[in-house]
């Protein structure tokens, strides 16, 4: 089992973004859960979502304490909340900044595991319009970790939103996470 702790604030789509990559999963027959915790209810709150992933029936009915990655979409909360706790020693995390992963090791001070970094937001600004970084954070993490392939992520992005937001959005979406894939900086 893979577990993914997502970090972010309400509104930025980390929820979203859990949810996207449980229900790809699903699509190539794993078992999942994706589920959001919040603190106070509103835009802006710093806010927790997970993701599990599995070839077997999931039994835990919990947060994810100890997971394999960690994703920050707001680097905000890198300092002013332990974004590294329960990350073991083979852990990932990821965040959307224009720092180098040796800068966000060093902020951090996390010596163990890899560390990727990804301007997500800044490619949110330029495909979408708009600083909507959940979607160009899962291209990023695909390319850390391949839980799924581009391919299912797309397919799963275009069933969810094709009639919501229209194929001009959609495709910015998609563009936005294939984006992140090739530029995301592991270390």
């Amino acid at each position: 089992m893979i577990e993914v702790r997502w970090h972010g604030r309400g509104g930025q789509g980390a929820k979203t973004a859990s949810q996207f990559l449980g229900e790809a999963a699903l699509d190539t027959d794993k078992y999942i859960q994706a589920f959001p915790e919040y603190g106070p209810e509103r835009a802006g709150a710093p806010m927790r979502s997970y993701t599990r992933i599995s070839d077997t029936v999931i039994t835990i009915h919990s947060s994810v304490t100890n997971p394999d990655i960690v994703v920050v979409i707001d680097p905000t909360l890198v300092g002013s909340i332990d974004v590294t706790e329960g990350l073991g020693d083979k852990g990932i995390i990821l965040v959307n900044t224009d720092k180098s992963p040796k800068d966000i090791r060093k902020d951090l001070d996390f010596t163990k595991g890899r560390v990727a970094t990804v301007d997500a937001t800044k490619i949110s600004l330029e495909t979408l319009g708009i600083p909507m970084p959940n979607m160009p954070m899962l291209g990023a993490l695909l390319k850390v970790n391949p839980l799924v392939t581009i391919d299912q992520l797309s397919e799963r992005v275009k069933g969810k939103f094709l009639k919501k937001i229209g194929e001009e959005k959609t495709n910015a979406n998609i563009e936005g996470i294939k984006r992140a894939y090739n530029e995301v900086k592991i270390d």
